[in-house]
């Protein structure tokens, strides 16, 4: 049921919660005399909780009551009526409105609450990378920025400094300035990955 999920429009959800409901229905008259109304009770209470499992809580509770309206007219003697012969027969009926319905609210909330762990889950691995990517990044930054301010400082002092250190300063830092670049270059590429602006050539 990939096409199913909670994200489905809502007329289609009701569309294939009734469908459904029917469906099972037709297939419970077809068995009727084999099975018998009582086996086409769990057959319904399967379709509404496999129903909880995808759709939103609305459509949930319409196939609870569909389905126990269908039993009811279809199914429990005397049957096509909705008056119910034996008192053993009305508590069923009861009973099986009340469970299909908690059973498919129960199913939701289930699914519910498990969607959010799945969102905190990730919420915190994504925090935890970031985390680590920002103390990575924060090193590598450092280095060349140390780099430069500590070359720039000594050749504030030129006077006391030869020709040779001079170049090895200006040398340490182009190196470092370099690779400061390049350290900024990657923070703007991540950027513009994790915003869609270009995609990574995986050859």
């Amino acid at each position: 049921m990939k096409t199913l999920s909670p994200d489905t429009p809502k007329s289609r959800q009701f569309f294939v919660t009734i469908l459904l409901v029917a469906s099972v229905a037709a297939f419970g008259l077809l068995l009727h005399d084999i099975i018998g109304y009582r086996v086409v009770a769990f057959l319904l209470l399967v379709t509404v909780s496999l129903l909880a499992m995808f759709f939103d809580i609305v459509p949930v509770i319409v196939a609870s009551v569909l389905s126990a309206v269908l039993w009811n007219f279809l199914f429990i003697p005397p049957r096509f009526t909705f008056a119910i012969g034996t008192t053993e027969d009305r508590w069923l009926l009861f009973m099986y409105f009340i469970i299909a319905l908690i059973h498919g609210v129960l199913t939701f909330r289930i699914r519910t609450v498990q969607k959010e762990m799945r969102k905190k889950e990730v919420k915190a691995n994504a925090i935890k990378y970031y985390n680590t990517l920002l103390n990575s990044l924060s090193h590598e930054l450092r280095t060349p920025i140390t780099t430069i301010i500590g070359a720039t400082d000594n050749l504030s002092n030129a006077e006391n400094l030869s020709e040779k250190d001079k170049k090895e300063l200006l040398t340490e830092i182009s190196i470092a300035s370099v690779r400061l670049n390049q350290q900024v270059e990657n923070l703007l590429n991540m950027s513009r990955l994790e915003s869609g602006v270009f995609q990574i050539k995986k050859d």
